[in-house]
Protein backbone atom coordinates (compact mmCIF):
# COMPACT_ATOMS: atom_id res chain seq x y z
CA UNK A 1 0.00 0.00 0.00
CA UNK A 2 1.08 3.77 -0.57
CA UNK A 3 1.83 6.03 1.86
CA UNK A 4 -1.33 8.15 2.00
CA UNK A 5 -3.07 5.89 -0.77
CA UNK A 6 -5.28 8.11 -3.45
CA UNK A 7 -8.15 7.25 -4.79
CA UNK A 8 -8.50 4.22 -7.45
CA UNK A 9 -5.71 2.80 -5.07
CA UNK A 10 -7.75 -0.75 -4.81
CA UNK A 11 -8.86 -3.11 -7.26
CA UNK A 12 -12.32 -3.21 -8.03
CA UNK A 13 -13.11 -6.85 -7.16
CA UNK A 14 -11.11 -6.91 -4.04
CA UNK A 15 -14.28 -7.78 -2.32
CA UNK A 16 -14.31 -11.11 -4.48
CA UNK A 17 -11.31 -12.46 -3.40
CA UNK A 18 -10.29 -15.83 -4.98
CA UNK A 19 -13.49 -15.33 -6.88
CA UNK A 20 -12.27 -12.40 -8.82
CA UNK A 21 -11.85 -13.86 -12.32
CA UNK A 22 -15.76 -14.94 -12.38
CA UNK A 23 -16.12 -11.68 -13.88
CA UNK A 24 -14.76 -12.88 -16.83
CA UNK A 25 -17.50 -15.82 -17.01
CA UNK A 26 -19.69 -14.18 -19.43
CA UNK A 27 -16.67 -13.68 -22.29
CA UNK A 28 -15.47 -16.87 -22.05
CA UNK A 29 -18.39 -18.74 -22.00
CA UNK A 30 -20.14 -16.37 -24.91
CA UNK A 31 -16.44 -16.81 -26.95
CA UNK A 32 -16.64 -20.34 -26.52
CA UNK A 33 -20.21 -20.50 -27.79
CA UNK A 34 -19.20 -18.52 -30.14
CA UNK A 35 -16.55 -20.79 -31.69
CA UNK A 36 -18.68 -23.87 -31.29
CA UNK A 37 -22.03 -23.17 -32.74
CA UNK A 38 -21.54 -20.21 -35.78
CA UNK A 39 -19.86 -21.38 -39.16
CA UNK A 40 -16.36 -21.42 -40.08
CA UNK A 41 -17.00 -18.14 -42.01
CA UNK A 42 -18.38 -15.91 -38.80
CA UNK A 43 -15.75 -17.86 -36.62
CA UNK A 44 -13.51 -14.85 -34.63
CA UNK A 45 -10.86 -17.04 -33.53
CA UNK A 46 -9.27 -13.90 -32.12
CA UNK A 47 -12.22 -13.54 -29.87
CA UNK A 48 -11.90 -17.01 -28.14
CA UNK A 49 -8.21 -17.19 -28.04
CA UNK A 50 -8.73 -14.21 -25.11
CA UNK A 51 -8.93 -16.37 -21.98
CA UNK A 52 -6.52 -18.84 -23.34
CA UNK A 53 -3.97 -16.19 -24.11
CA UNK A 54 -4.21 -14.78 -20.56
CA UNK A 55 -3.72 -18.44 -19.01
CA UNK A 56 -0.77 -18.09 -21.13
CA UNK A 57 0.43 -14.92 -19.74
CA UNK A 58 -0.23 -16.68 -15.70
CA UNK A 59 2.04 -19.28 -16.98
CA UNK A 60 4.42 -17.30 -18.28
CA UNK A 61 4.71 -15.27 -15.02
CA UNK A 62 4.96 -17.88 -13.17
CA UNK A 63 8.09 -19.49 -15.09
CA UNK A 64 9.79 -16.45 -14.38
CA UNK A 65 9.12 -16.30 -10.31
CA UNK A 66 10.04 -19.86 -10.68
CA UNK A 67 13.51 -19.85 -12.21
CA UNK A 68 13.95 -16.27 -9.98
CA UNK A 69 13.52 -17.93 -6.83
CA UNK A 70 15.93 -20.60 -7.54
CA UNK A 71 18.60 -18.37 -9.07
CA UNK A 72 18.57 -16.13 -6.32
CA UNK A 73 18.81 -18.67 -3.78
CA UNK A 74 21.68 -20.27 -5.23
CA UNK A 75 23.72 -16.63 -5.72
CA UNK A 76 25.07 -16.80 -9.09
CA UNK A 77 24.47 -13.13 -10.55
CA UNK A 78 22.27 -12.21 -8.18
CA UNK A 79 22.07 -8.52 -8.05
CA UNK A 80 20.52 -7.50 -4.87
CA UNK A 81 22.52 -9.71 -1.72
CA UNK A 82 19.53 -9.46 0.04
CA UNK A 83 16.35 -11.92 0.84
CA UNK A 84 12.38 -11.29 0.04
CA UNK A 85 10.69 -10.88 3.23
CA UNK A 86 7.09 -12.70 3.96
CA UNK A 87 5.91 -9.11 3.99
CA UNK A 88 6.50 -8.26 0.38
CA UNK A 89 5.25 -11.87 -0.49
CA UNK A 90 1.98 -11.17 0.68
CA UNK A 91 1.79 -7.17 -0.67
CA UNK A 92 2.90 -8.77 -4.21
CA UNK A 93 0.03 -11.74 -3.99
CA UNK A 94 -2.38 -10.04 -5.83
CA UNK A 95 0.13 -10.03 -9.93
CA UNK A 96 -2.85 -11.51 -11.53
CA UNK A 97 -5.08 -8.42 -10.91
CA UNK A 98 -3.51 -6.66 -14.06
CA UNK A 99 -4.00 -10.08 -16.37
CA UNK A 100 -7.42 -9.78 -15.00
CA UNK A 101 -7.77 -6.24 -16.13
CA UNK A 102 -6.19 -6.34 -19.41
CA UNK A 103 -8.46 -9.27 -20.13
CA UNK A 104 -11.18 -7.74 -19.38
CA UNK A 105 -10.45 -4.36 -21.45
CA UNK A 106 -9.51 -6.86 -24.18
CA UNK A 107 -13.06 -8.45 -24.32
CA UNK A 108 -14.92 -5.07 -24.44
CA UNK A 109 -12.61 -3.63 -26.78
CA UNK A 110 -13.23 -6.79 -28.91
CA UNK A 111 -17.02 -6.06 -28.79
CA UNK A 112 -16.79 -2.05 -29.22
CA UNK A 113 -14.57 -1.85 -31.68
CA UNK A 114 -15.78 -2.86 -35.45
CA UNK A 115 -11.95 -3.63 -36.95
CA UNK A 116 -11.50 -5.67 -34.06
CA UNK A 117 -13.70 -8.47 -35.25
CA UNK A 118 -11.69 -10.84 -37.05
CA UNK A 119 -8.27 -9.78 -36.79
CA UNK A 120 -6.20 -11.72 -39.58
CA UNK A 121 -3.46 -13.71 -37.60
CA UNK A 122 -0.56 -11.88 -39.40
CA UNK A 123 0.24 -8.67 -40.83
CA UNK A 124 3.60 -8.13 -41.14
CA UNK A 125 3.28 -3.25 -41.79
CA UNK A 126 1.20 -3.93 -38.30
CA UNK A 127 4.11 -5.60 -36.21
CA UNK A 128 6.43 -2.97 -37.98
CA UNK A 129 4.14 0.20 -37.09
CA UNK A 130 3.75 -1.36 -33.38
CA UNK A 131 7.91 -1.54 -32.86
CA UNK A 132 8.08 1.99 -34.59
CA UNK A 133 5.49 2.90 -31.57
CA UNK A 134 6.47 1.43 -28.96
CA UNK A 135 9.71 2.82 -29.69
CA UNK A 136 8.77 6.40 -30.06
CA UNK A 137 5.90 7.55 -28.30
CA UNK A 138 4.96 4.51 -25.51
CA UNK A 139 8.44 4.68 -24.14
CA UNK A 140 8.91 8.68 -24.45
CA UNK A 141 5.64 9.18 -22.28
CA UNK A 142 6.11 6.45 -19.71
CA UNK A 143 9.97 7.77 -19.13
CA UNK A 144 7.73 11.07 -18.26
CA UNK A 145 4.97 9.66 -16.47
CA UNK A 146 7.85 7.66 -14.17
CA UNK A 147 9.41 10.95 -13.66
CA UNK A 148 6.26 12.77 -12.46
CA UNK A 149 5.08 9.36 -10.20
CA UNK A 150 8.35 10.28 -8.12
CA UNK A 151 7.24 13.64 -7.75
CA UNK A 152 6.31 13.41 -3.87
CA UNK A 153 2.19 14.14 -4.11
CA UNK A 154 2.26 11.16 -7.02
CA UNK A 155 5.17 9.11 -5.12
CA UNK A 156 3.61 8.98 -1.86
CA UNK A 157 -0.07 8.18 -3.42
CA UNK A 158 0.50 5.57 -5.93
CA UNK A 159 4.01 4.76 -6.89
CA UNK A 160 5.80 4.08 -3.13
CA UNK A 161 3.58 0.95 -3.60
CA UNK A 162 5.73 -0.48 -5.59
CA UNK A 163 8.99 1.23 -4.76
CA UNK A 164 8.24 -1.06 -1.14
CA UNK A 165 10.17 -3.78 -3.16
CA UNK A 166 13.72 -2.63 -3.08
CA UNK A 167 14.58 -6.43 -3.47
CA UNK A 168 12.53 -7.24 -7.00
CA UNK A 169 11.37 -10.33 -8.23
CA UNK A 170 9.72 -11.01 -11.90
CA UNK A 171 5.97 -9.72 -10.73
CA UNK A 172 6.91 -7.05 -8.57
CA UNK A 173 7.07 -5.52 -12.25
CA UNK A 174 3.48 -5.44 -12.22
CA UNK A 175 2.52 -4.46 -8.79
CA UNK A 176 0.82 -0.92 -8.72
CA UNK A 177 -2.74 0.57 -7.76
CA UNK A 178 -5.17 0.45 -10.30
CA UNK A 179 -4.68 4.01 -11.01
CA UNK A 180 -1.45 3.35 -12.02
CA UNK A 181 -2.77 0.48 -14.23
CA UNK A 182 -5.24 2.50 -15.93
CA UNK A 183 -2.50 5.00 -17.33
CA UNK A 184 -0.21 2.27 -18.07
CA UNK A 185 -3.01 0.37 -20.51
CA UNK A 186 -3.82 3.49 -22.04
CA UNK A 187 0.29 3.88 -23.48
CA UNK A 188 0.51 0.36 -24.07
CA UNK A 189 -2.88 0.50 -26.41
CA UNK A 190 -1.23 3.22 -28.32
CA UNK A 191 0.38 0.79 -30.79
CA UNK A 192 -2.30 -1.85 -30.47
CA UNK A 193 -5.24 0.47 -31.58
CA UNK A 194 -3.43 2.29 -34.10
CA UNK A 195 -2.97 -0.88 -35.73
CA UNK A 196 -6.36 -1.63 -35.78
CA UNK A 197 -7.61 1.57 -36.12
CA UNK A 198 -5.32 1.85 -39.53
CA UNK A 199 -6.02 -2.01 -40.69
CA UNK A 200 -3.06 -3.14 -40.04
CA UNK A 201 -3.38 -5.05 -36.85
CA UNK A 202 -3.03 -8.65 -36.50
CA UNK A 203 -3.81 -11.44 -33.56
CA UNK A 204 -0.12 -12.35 -33.58
CA UNK A 205 0.80 -8.64 -33.48
CA UNK A 206 -1.36 -7.73 -30.43
CA UNK A 207 -0.23 -11.11 -28.80
CA UNK A 208 3.15 -10.74 -29.42
CA UNK A 209 3.25 -6.90 -28.15
CA UNK A 210 1.99 -7.35 -24.78
CA UNK A 211 3.87 -10.76 -24.24
CA UNK A 212 6.84 -8.51 -25.12
CA UNK A 213 5.92 -6.30 -22.11
CA UNK A 214 5.54 -9.03 -19.95
CA UNK A 215 9.17 -10.21 -20.62
CA UNK A 216 10.86 -7.31 -20.50
CA UNK A 217 8.89 -6.91 -17.13
CA UNK A 218 9.24 -9.90 -15.26
CA UNK A 219 13.37 -10.06 -17.25
CA UNK A 220 14.29 -6.46 -16.03
CA UNK A 221 12.62 -7.26 -12.39
CA UNK A 222 13.96 -10.75 -11.52
CA UNK A 223 17.46 -9.95 -9.51
CA UNK A 224 19.44 -11.93 -11.71
CA UNK A 225 21.75 -10.67 -14.56
CA UNK A 226 21.32 -13.07 -17.26
CA UNK A 227 22.09 -10.68 -20.84
CA UNK A 228 25.64 -11.80 -22.07
CA UNK A 229 28.02 -8.92 -22.99
CA UNK A 230 28.81 -10.44 -26.20
CA UNK A 231 24.98 -9.11 -27.39
CA UNK A 232 26.27 -5.47 -25.94
CA UNK A 233 30.00 -6.26 -27.96
CA UNK A 234 28.44 -7.17 -31.83
CA UNK A 235 25.71 -4.24 -31.60
CA UNK A 236 26.84 -1.82 -29.05
CA UNK A 237 23.90 1.05 -29.81
CA UNK A 238 22.11 -2.11 -28.33
CA UNK A 239 22.76 -0.50 -24.69
CA UNK A 240 20.34 2.30 -25.75
CA UNK A 241 17.31 -0.31 -27.26
CA UNK A 242 16.95 -2.94 -24.26
CA UNK A 243 17.70 -2.72 -20.68
CA UNK A 244 19.30 -5.36 -18.49
CA UNK A 245 17.94 -6.45 -14.74
CA UNK A 246 21.20 -4.59 -13.26
CA UNK A 247 19.63 -1.26 -15.28
CA UNK A 248 16.34 -1.18 -13.66
CA UNK A 249 17.39 -2.85 -10.17
CA UNK A 250 19.22 0.10 -9.63
CA UNK A 251 16.05 2.08 -9.94
CA UNK A 252 14.98 0.60 -6.60
CA UNK A 253 17.80 1.25 -4.88
CA UNK A 254 18.64 4.73 -6.01
CA UNK A 255 15.13 5.43 -6.93
CA UNK A 256 16.10 8.77 -8.97
CA UNK A 257 17.75 7.77 -11.91
CA UNK A 258 16.80 4.74 -14.32
CA UNK A 259 13.42 6.04 -15.80
CA UNK A 260 12.98 4.05 -18.70
CA UNK A 261 10.75 1.36 -19.46
CA UNK A 262 12.55 -0.82 -21.95
CA UNK A 263 14.91 1.49 -23.72
CA UNK A 264 17.09 3.00 -21.96
CA UNK A 265 17.81 5.82 -24.18
CA UNK A 266 15.99 8.24 -22.53
CA UNK A 267 17.84 8.14 -19.88
CA UNK A 268 20.94 9.41 -22.12
CA UNK A 269 18.96 11.84 -23.48
CA UNK A 270 17.44 13.33 -20.30
CA UNK A 271 20.62 12.88 -17.98
CA UNK A 272 18.80 10.26 -15.58
CA UNK A 273 20.88 6.81 -16.26
CA UNK A 274 22.85 6.09 -13.25
CA UNK A 275 26.96 6.05 -13.48
CA UNK A 276 27.01 2.97 -11.35
CA UNK A 277 24.86 0.87 -13.91
CA UNK A 278 27.73 -0.72 -15.96
CA UNK A 279 29.95 -1.79 -13.10
CA UNK A 280 26.84 -3.24 -11.56
CA UNK A 281 26.53 -4.93 -14.91
CA UNK A 282 30.01 -6.47 -14.94
CA UNK A 283 29.92 -7.24 -11.59
CA UNK A 284 26.75 -9.04 -11.01
CA UNK A 285 27.79 -11.21 -14.52
CA UNK A 286 30.76 -12.14 -12.85
CA UNK A 287 29.19 -13.06 -9.15
CA UNK A 288 29.89 -16.83 -8.71
CA UNK A 289 27.63 -19.59 -6.99
CA UNK A 290 27.31 -19.32 -3.58
CA UNK A 291 28.39 -22.82 -1.64
CA UNK A 292 26.26 -23.68 1.06
CA UNK A 293 27.68 -24.74 4.75
CA UNK A 294 25.18 -27.33 4.75
CA UNK A 295 23.23 -29.50 1.62
CA UNK A 296 19.94 -30.87 2.68
CA UNK A 297 18.42 -33.64 1.04
CA UNK A 298 15.19 -35.29 2.30
CA UNK A 299 14.82 -38.66 0.07
CA UNK A 300 14.16 -41.96 1.59
CA UNK A 301 13.61 -44.16 -1.17
CA UNK A 302 16.12 -47.14 -2.42
CA UNK A 303 15.52 -46.13 -5.68
CA UNK A 304 16.67 -43.23 -5.53
CA UNK A 305 20.00 -43.90 -3.19
CA UNK A 306 22.58 -43.50 -6.21
CA UNK A 307 21.48 -40.26 -6.50
CA UNK A 308 21.85 -39.59 -3.21
CA UNK A 309 25.10 -40.80 -3.29
CA UNK A 310 25.74 -38.39 -6.26
CA UNK A 311 24.46 -35.61 -4.57
CA UNK A 312 26.98 -36.69 -1.23
CA UNK A 313 29.79 -36.83 -3.84
CA UNK A 314 29.21 -33.49 -5.70
CA UNK A 315 29.03 -31.68 -2.03
CA UNK A 316 32.45 -33.33 -1.23
CA UNK A 317 34.08 -32.27 -4.53
CA UNK A 318 32.25 -28.49 -3.86
CA UNK A 319 33.78 -28.29 -0.33
CA UNK A 320 30.77 -28.03 1.64
CA UNK A 321 30.80 -28.15 5.19
CA UNK A 322 27.90 -29.96 6.44
CA UNK A 323 24.62 -31.83 4.57
CA UNK A 324 21.13 -33.24 6.04
CA UNK A 325 20.06 -36.64 5.23
CA UNK A 326 16.78 -37.82 6.48
CA UNK A 327 17.83 -41.20 5.86
CA UNK A 328 19.95 -43.28 7.30
CA UNK A 329 22.82 -42.76 5.57
CA UNK A 330 25.59 -45.05 7.26
CA UNK A 331 26.14 -46.85 3.94
CA UNK A 332 27.57 -44.05 2.71
CA UNK A 333 30.24 -43.32 5.33
CA UNK A 334 30.85 -47.28 4.95
CA UNK A 335 30.85 -46.86 1.62
CA UNK A 336 33.24 -43.19 1.09
CA UNK A 337 35.41 -43.40 4.75
CA UNK A 338 37.15 -40.59 3.78
CA UNK A 339 34.16 -37.79 3.70
CA UNK A 340 35.76 -34.50 5.01
CA UNK A 341 31.52 -33.34 5.27
CA UNK A 342 29.95 -34.71 8.13
CA UNK A 343 26.53 -36.30 7.55
CA UNK A 344 23.53 -35.46 10.07
CA UNK A 345 20.10 -36.96 10.06
CA UNK A 346 19.19 -34.42 13.29
CA UNK A 347 17.77 -37.10 15.02
CA UNK A 348 19.24 -35.82 18.12
CA UNK A 349 17.25 -32.46 17.79
CA UNK A 350 14.44 -33.86 17.31
CA UNK A 351 14.22 -35.97 20.20
CA UNK A 352 15.39 -32.80 22.16
CA UNK A 353 12.33 -30.20 20.48
CA UNK A 354 9.53 -32.91 21.39
CA UNK A 355 11.00 -33.29 24.71
CA UNK A 356 10.57 -29.87 25.45
CA UNK A 357 7.15 -29.40 23.63
CA UNK A 358 6.00 -32.05 26.66
CA UNK A 359 4.22 -29.82 28.98
CA UNK A 360 5.88 -29.62 32.29
CA UNK A 361 4.37 -31.61 34.98
CA UNK A 362 3.72 -34.32 32.84
CA UNK A 363 3.98 -37.50 34.68
CA UNK A 364 2.91 -40.48 31.82
CA UNK A 365 2.85 -40.40 28.05
CA UNK A 366 1.31 -42.55 25.34
CA UNK A 367 4.18 -43.16 22.70
CA UNK A 368 2.62 -44.58 19.22
CA UNK A 369 4.12 -44.87 15.93
CA UNK A 370 6.38 -46.82 13.94
CA UNK A 371 9.59 -47.75 16.62
CA UNK A 372 12.07 -45.55 14.72
CA UNK A 373 15.83 -44.14 16.13
CA UNK A 374 13.83 -41.12 17.41
CA UNK A 375 11.21 -43.21 18.88
CA UNK A 376 13.24 -45.47 21.06
CA UNK A 377 15.90 -41.69 21.98
CA UNK A 378 12.72 -40.33 23.39
CA UNK A 379 11.03 -43.44 25.40
CA UNK A 380 14.93 -43.82 26.76
CA UNK A 381 15.24 -40.30 27.62
CA UNK A 382 11.46 -40.01 29.51
CA UNK A 383 12.30 -43.10 31.65
CA UNK A 384 15.53 -41.94 32.86
CA UNK A 385 13.81 -38.60 33.64
CA UNK A 386 11.26 -40.85 35.76
CA UNK A 387 8.30 -40.12 33.23
CA UNK A 388 6.03 -43.01 32.29
CA UNK A 389 5.98 -44.39 28.97
CA UNK A 390 2.93 -46.19 28.02
CA UNK A 391 2.28 -48.30 24.52
CA UNK A 392 -0.56 -49.97 23.62
CA UNK A 393 1.00 -53.41 21.90
CA UNK A 394 3.30 -56.28 23.31
CA UNK A 395 5.74 -56.37 20.64
CA UNK A 396 6.52 -52.76 20.79
CA UNK A 397 6.67 -52.94 24.90
CA UNK A 398 9.14 -55.98 24.26
CA UNK A 399 11.10 -54.27 21.80
CA UNK A 400 11.33 -50.76 23.47
CA UNK A 401 12.30 -52.88 26.80
CA UNK A 402 15.52 -54.35 25.24
CA UNK A 403 16.48 -51.04 24.17
CA UNK A 404 16.00 -49.40 27.81
CA UNK A 405 19.07 -49.20 30.10
CA UNK A 406 18.19 -51.25 33.13
CA UNK A 407 17.44 -48.56 35.27
CA UNK A 408 14.89 -47.61 33.12
CA UNK A 409 12.67 -50.20 32.36
CA UNK A 410 10.22 -49.32 35.13
CA UNK A 411 9.41 -46.86 33.88
CA UNK A 412 7.98 -48.44 30.29
CA UNK A 413 4.63 -49.63 30.94
CA UNK A 414 1.97 -51.87 28.45
CA UNK A 415 -1.21 -49.68 28.62
CA UNK A 416 -4.64 -51.64 28.37
CA UNK A 417 -6.16 -48.07 28.02
CA UNK A 418 -6.02 -45.13 26.27
CA UNK A 419 -6.07 -42.94 29.69
CA UNK A 420 -2.69 -40.72 29.32
CA UNK A 421 -3.64 -36.96 27.84
CA UNK A 422 -0.51 -36.52 26.30
CA UNK A 423 0.60 -38.48 23.18
CA UNK A 424 3.76 -38.88 21.23
CA UNK A 425 3.03 -40.22 17.89
CA UNK A 426 5.01 -40.69 14.91
CA UNK A 427 4.63 -42.67 11.31
CA UNK A 428 2.34 -45.76 11.21
CA UNK A 429 -0.11 -45.34 13.86
CA UNK A 430 -3.80 -46.22 13.86
CA UNK A 431 -6.52 -43.19 12.79
CA UNK A 432 -8.76 -45.42 15.25
CA UNK A 433 -6.35 -44.81 18.21
CA UNK A 434 -6.91 -41.06 17.84
CA UNK A 435 -10.76 -41.26 18.01
CA UNK A 436 -10.62 -42.79 20.77
CA UNK A 437 -8.15 -41.06 22.94
CA UNK A 438 -9.90 -39.02 25.62
CA UNK A 439 -10.86 -35.42 25.11
CA UNK A 440 -8.17 -33.02 25.62
CA UNK A 441 -5.42 -35.44 24.56
CA UNK A 442 -2.61 -33.34 23.19
CA UNK A 443 -0.98 -34.84 20.38
CA UNK A 444 2.78 -34.65 19.29
CA UNK A 445 4.44 -35.60 16.72
CA UNK A 446 7.65 -36.86 15.99
CA UNK A 447 7.34 -37.66 12.19
CA UNK A 448 8.49 -35.18 9.58
CA UNK A 449 4.71 -35.30 7.94
CA UNK A 450 2.10 -33.28 10.61
CA UNK A 451 -0.78 -35.43 11.71
CA UNK A 452 -4.24 -35.57 9.91
CA UNK A 453 -6.34 -33.58 12.01
CA UNK A 454 -9.59 -35.85 12.86
CA UNK A 455 -10.22 -34.28 16.46
CA UNK A 456 -11.71 -30.96 17.32
CA UNK A 457 -11.76 -31.84 21.21
CA UNK A 458 -8.40 -32.49 21.34
CA UNK A 459 -5.26 -30.50 20.55
CA UNK A 460 -2.26 -30.78 18.08
CA UNK A 461 1.52 -29.55 17.93
CA UNK A 462 3.53 -29.00 15.44
CA UNK A 463 5.87 -31.26 13.96
CA UNK A 464 8.93 -30.82 15.14
CA UNK A 465 10.32 -27.70 14.44
CA UNK A 466 11.58 -24.15 15.47
CA UNK A 467 10.97 -20.45 14.95
CA UNK A 468 14.30 -19.37 13.14
CA UNK A 469 16.26 -16.08 14.44
CA UNK A 470 15.26 -12.77 12.91
CA UNK A 471 19.17 -12.27 11.69
CA UNK A 472 18.27 -14.92 9.11
CA UNK A 473 18.23 -13.78 5.99
CA UNK A 474 16.35 -15.01 2.56
CA UNK A 475 14.23 -16.67 4.31
CA UNK A 476 11.32 -18.89 2.57
CA UNK A 477 8.94 -21.50 4.26
CA UNK A 478 10.67 -24.88 4.56
CA UNK A 479 7.41 -27.06 4.78
CA UNK A 480 4.10 -25.76 3.78
CA UNK A 481 2.64 -26.43 7.08
CA UNK A 482 4.75 -24.88 9.22
CA UNK A 483 4.22 -21.36 9.89
CA UNK A 484 6.34 -18.39 8.46
CA UNK A 485 10.16 -18.46 9.76
CA UNK A 486 10.00 -21.57 11.21
CA UNK A 487 12.43 -24.65 10.27
CA UNK A 488 12.41 -28.46 10.73
CA UNK A 489 14.07 -29.57 13.46
CA UNK A 490 15.78 -32.25 10.73
CA UNK A 491 17.17 -29.23 8.87
CA UNK A 492 18.01 -26.95 11.75
CA UNK A 493 19.94 -29.79 13.09
CA UNK A 494 22.57 -29.27 9.68
CA UNK A 495 22.32 -25.93 10.74
CA UNK A 496 24.03 -26.40 14.00
CA UNK A 497 26.30 -28.82 13.30
CA UNK A 498 28.01 -26.15 10.65
CA UNK A 499 27.39 -23.30 13.15
CA UNK A 500 28.90 -25.14 15.93
CA UNK A 501 31.60 -26.89 13.73
CA UNK A 502 31.17 -30.57 15.23
CA UNK A 503 33.50 -32.86 13.05
CA UNK A 504 31.12 -35.91 13.80
CA UNK A 505 28.56 -37.73 11.72
CA UNK A 506 24.92 -37.95 13.21
CA UNK A 507 23.43 -41.30 10.99
CA UNK A 508 22.79 -44.81 11.42
CA UNK A 509 22.32 -45.68 15.06
CA UNK A 510 24.39 -42.70 15.76
CA UNK A 511 22.82 -40.14 18.02
CA UNK A 512 24.41 -36.60 18.97
CA UNK A 513 24.06 -35.21 22.78
CA UNK A 514 20.54 -34.03 22.92
CA UNK A 515 20.83 -31.49 25.67
CA UNK A 516 23.63 -30.02 24.14
CA UNK A 517 22.26 -29.84 20.55
CA UNK A 518 19.27 -28.03 22.65
CA UNK A 519 21.62 -25.47 24.33
CA UNK A 520 23.50 -24.97 20.87
CA UNK A 521 20.21 -24.11 19.11
CA UNK A 522 18.98 -22.16 21.78
CA UNK A 523 22.54 -20.55 21.57
CA UNK A 524 22.18 -19.30 18.36
CA UNK A 525 18.56 -17.46 18.60
CA UNK A 526 16.38 -20.80 17.87
CA UNK A 527 13.05 -20.49 19.93
CA UNK A 528 10.83 -23.44 20.47
CA UNK A 529 7.20 -23.58 19.16
CA UNK A 530 4.20 -22.56 21.88
CA UNK A 531 1.75 -24.99 23.26
CA UNK A 532 -1.17 -24.75 20.65
CA UNK A 533 -4.19 -23.06 22.79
Amino acid sequence: MATKPGILTEWPWKPLGSFKFVILTPWVVHSTYALVMKGERERDYGYFLIFPFLLLRMLHNQIWISISRYQTAKGKNRIVDKGLEFEQVDRERNWDDQILFNGALLYIGYMTIPQAYKLPLWRTNGVVMTILLHAGPVEFLYYWFHRALHHHYLYTRYHSHHHSSIVTEPITSVIHPFAEHIVYFMLFAIPMLTTVFTGTGSITCIIGYIMYIDFMNNMGHCNFELIPKTLFSVFPPLKYLMYTPSYHSLHHTQFRTNYSLFMPIYDYVYGTMDKSSDPLYETSLKRPEELPDVYMLQWQREAINSMIERAILDAEMKGVKGEELNSNGELYIQRYPKLELNLVDGSSLVVAVVLNNIPKGTTQVLLRGNLSKVAYAIANTLCERDIKVATLYKDEYEKLKLRLTSKSTSNLILSTSNAPKTWLVGDGWNEDEQLNAPEGTLFIPFSQFPLKKMRKDCFYHSTPAMVTPKSFTNMHSCENWLSRRVMSAWRIAGILHALEGWNVHECGDKMFNIEEIWRASLRHGFRPLAIPA
